[in-house]
């Protein structure tokens, strides 16, 4: 129960103990919990203070609103679980058939218009490179948690772009090119947020918080053969890395 004279605020006592709840399966997922009035009369706390307890589990992920209809358990987050993390969990070179993953795009981009292809990749201003860009979704059970984007430099890779399209297994695609298969990545984690086309793609609304990882993968000799940006939907995804030594 609530105790007001505790030093812990009422509204982190009432979360903590929603949170239990649904942690025992008392508030199952998809399931409505108590409205605030009720919550009111149980614990005999104000309205405003049930309000920032809500306010603060929906803004977490924990609950989600329905309009007209209340407030929700959401469901749990989906464990990315990345043992002995090696960045690899979302490249295309690391896929055993690179087109079955849900592509919704492949294209050639141009690192003259796009800045962070130069930054990452060491070109020099003025100069175009060209690359594949491939747009794909990493999916559980139909429910869409990331959208991931690789570049791959088409000078490297002159075929990737048909190949993928052809979905030809990754060993007919690095048939040759045994100096190019990725075996170092160099990645970054940040907290991102939704632009209008993330928005759609993810299914969330503009301004949603994502989980962004970037990851450059090397090959034996020390040269970049990808570019990865994935982000991962943070109401969804919970990023777990473990480091072996």
């Amino acid at each position: 129960m609530i105790n007001k004279f505790s030093n812990i605020p009422l509204y982190s006592q009432l979360k903590d103990l929603i949170v239990d709840k649904i942690e025992r399966g008392e508030y199952p997922e998809d399931t409505k919990i108590p409205s605030e009035q009720e919550l009111c009369e149980t614990y005999s706390i104000s309205r405003p203070t049930v309000r920032q307890a809500i306010s603060e589990l929906t803004n977490s992920g924990h609950l989600y609103k329905e309009k007209g209809k209340g407030t929700y358990v959401s469901k749990r987050k989906s464990r990315i679980d990345i043992k002995n993390y090696s960045g690899f969990t979302d490249s295309i070179l690391e896929s055993q058939v690179p087109g079955d993953n849900a592509i919704i795009s492949v294209k050639t981009a141009h690192s003259n218009e796009n800045r962070p292809l130069s930054d990452v990749f060491g070109i020099p201003y003025g100069h175009d490179v060209e690359f594949a860009e491939i747009k794909y979704l990493s999916t559980l059970k139909d429910e869409v948690l990331a959208l991931n984007t690789s570049y791959l430099p088409l000078n490297l890779f002159p075929s990737i772009i048909e190949e993928i399209k052809e979905k030809k297994p990754s060993y007919d695609i690095m048939r040759g090119k045994y100096p190019l298969v990725p075996v170092r990545v160099r990645s970054g984690l940040e907290i991102a947020y939704t632009d209008q086309e993330d928005a759609k793609v993810l299914q969330v609304q503009i301004g949603h918080a994502l989980l962004k990882v970037e990851s450059v993968l090397y090959s034996k000799s020390g040269q970049i053969v990808e570019y990865i940006i994935s982000k991962y939907r943070s109401d969804k995804c919970k990023l777990v890395f473990e480091n072996a030594k």
